[in-house]
């Protein structure tokens, strides 16, 4: 007969600890026993956030002037190199840690919902990755952060993108060779119509703002779309 894990005394909990802990997603350190939130209370504290919702013009809008009509924008952390919101994006990304897009996902929705411009929000679009990268990773950490983005927004998550061209990675790629990498590889959803409503677009790091311009031109195609757009990081 099974024993429920809730109803294990602390001492053999603190015993499994050791062969299977628990860490903080952003510092690596043993969580408490029994917390089931993938970063601790010190890393909530301590992760460098952003104050882009407070503004409509910000340092990631600054990125795209001039290259998209957009309503606004916003990330929720600075990208240090190796800081917490670098190792957080990593287990999202490469360790199969989806739920680290989606706690974050909700977490910044409970910040943005209280914001007027993004109140108006009427569906959120991940940025899509290529089927064949997809199925390589297993899933797509946009995805996860639009979902928890959803749950706490109270919005609906739309796959209204898809990429049709196979990239190479951006990471050490200069902004005019992110814009060619990434020019032509996405087209909308056949089926999918957004006319006249204001889309969230999500990505998970903002670094040149090539990819999600790319996609923003293509929802723009949209009759009377307003367009806003989330990440989870920005990058120097």
């Amino acid at each position: 007969m099974s024993v429920p894990l809730q109803s294990l005394p602390p001492w053999l909990d603190d015993l499994l600890g050791l062969f299977y802990p628990n860490l903080c997603y952003a510092c690596d350190r043993n969580l408490p026993s029994g917390q089931s939130d993938p970063i601790c209370l010190t890393c909530r504290y301590k992760l460098p956030q952003t104050d882009h919702h407070l503004h409509l013009d910000n340092a990631f809008t600054e990125r795209l002037w001039g290259r998209l009509e957009l309503q606004t924008a916003a990330a929720f952390f600075q990208f240090v190199k190796d800081g917490r919101a670098q190792r957080l994006l990593y287990h999202l990304k490469y360790n199969g840690k989806q739920e680290v897009g989606r706690y974050i996902g909700k977490w910044y929705g409970e910040v943005l919902r209280s914001v007027p411009v993004y109140q108006s929000v009427e569906a959120i679009v991940p940025v899509p990755l290529h089927p064949r990268k997809e199925k390589m990773r297993g899933y797509n950490q946009a995805d996860w952060f639009a979902k928890g983005l959803g749950e706490s927004m109270d919005r609906p998550v739309v796959q209204a993108l898809r990429r049709v061209v196979f990239t190479q990675t951006q990471t050490r790629m200069t902004r005019a060779e992110r814009q060619g990498n990434v020019s032509q590889a996405f087209e909308p959803v056949a089926g999918v119509d957004l006319s006249g409503r204001h889309v969230l677009l999500v990505d998970d790091v903002v670094t040149t703002g090539a990819t999600l311009e790319a996609c923003g031109a293509e929802l723009l195609r949209y009759s009377n779309l307003e367009l806003s757009m989330a990440a989870i990081a920005i990058a120097d």
